[in-house]
């Protein structure tokens, strides 16, 4: 399994609205944009700069989102995307509705990057600002960049030179983590699969990895009696936190393609394979508490010859230490 690239610099860009960002992740999530998204956003960055002349290389992003609107119906049981019914033909006729979920969001983006224009303060100011301007030319998760709402010093794209010294390095990341502050990062909590897989296994042998994803997907009540004779309804999300189904990357489904060979592909110039999504949990935390910077970053681990084509984010839990 890959692991997160060493950080040398990270570029913050703070305070980012998007309207009508994707809101369905995958064909079974739905709430905000998946991961992936957010990785083909930075590859298209580092292709954009590199046509600019910026010599940036970008290794991995992390998501800290201030803010989300979805665009639902309100009320009820259950919710309904709101959809609209745009004309498609010369005519002016309309095709069948197509479910598209939108969702509107306010986030910081913070990339690790590398690029020997970095070492310079000034050129790296320089630098950092050509960035947020190509940013908000682009769209993210197939939404569009607008002017957000907060002062323009708090939306002002910098660039952090992290120390190689770990102890320096957390203290200037414990500075840094402040400033995204309020807001929550998606990060990936495998361990809380298998620890949720494990106990379904002491009640059913045959429990699969689906069975414990299904089970951390929702909230699951239960009427328990305690040890002084009380029953009452009870939930399985106590000290869980904000536990979310997530996808994480695609499967190959047969053989990658020779360019050209499959009709109606979006590039025929390079090489097509077929996939499915893949699935995890994730977990939404105050940058607060994460204590490195590769806790906060999502990054590719595409591994072709065996079909898979994956992010991932190196985030573990910390202890947590009860005083007397």
């Amino acid at each position: 399994m890959a692991k997160c690239p060493h950080v040398e610099y990270l570029l913050v860009i703070p305070r980012l609205r998007v309207q009508n960002a994707n809101a369905i992740s995958s064909p079974l999530t739905h709430g905000f944009p998946s991961i992936t998204a957010f990785i083909g956003l930075m590859w298209a960055l580092e292709r954009k700069t590199l046509s600019a002349g910026l010599e940036l290389q970008f290794n991995a992003v992390g998501v800290v989102a201030h803010g989300f609107a979805e665009q639902i119906t309100d009320g009820g049981f259950t919710n309904e995307f709101r959809l609209t019914r745009n004309p498609v033909d010369k005519d002016g006729s309309t095709a069948a509705i197509v479910e598209e979920g939108r969702i509107h969001l306010d986030i910081s983006l913070v990339f690790a990057v590398a690029g020997p224009a970095l070492d310079d303060d000034a050129t790296a100011a320089d630098t950092a600002k050509q960035v947020r301007d190509m940013l908000s030319q682009m769209r993210i998760a197939g939404g569009s960049v607008i002017e957000a709402t907060v002062p323009a010093t708090k939306r002002r794209p910098y660039i952090v030179a992290l120390p190689a010294e770990e102890e320096p390095r957390d203290r200037l990341f414990s500075q840094l983590k402040l400033r995204l502050l309020p807001g929550f990062t998606l990060v990936e909590r495998p361990d809380l699969l298998e620890k949720r897989h494990s106990e379904l296994q002491e009640a059913q042998a045959n429990a699969s990895k689906l069975d414990a994803w299904l089970s951390l997907a929702r909230i699951n009540w239960r009427w328990q009696t305690d040890a002084d004779g009380k029953s009452e309804w009870q939930h399985d999300r106590k000290d869980l936190g904000w536990v979310v189904p997530i996808p994480v990357g695609y499967g190959a489904l047969g053989a990658v393609q020779e360019p050209g060979s499959v009709a109606n592909v979006r590039d025929r110039q390079t090489p097509f394979c077929f996939v499915e999504s893949l699935y995890g949990i994730g977990q939404w935390l105050s940058p607060h508490r994460l204590s490195n910077p590769q806790h906060l970053l999502w990054y590719p681990d595409s591994q072709p010859e065996n079909g898979l084509y994956r992010c991932r984010n190196d985030y573990r839990s910390m202890p947590v230490f009860e005083l007397d």
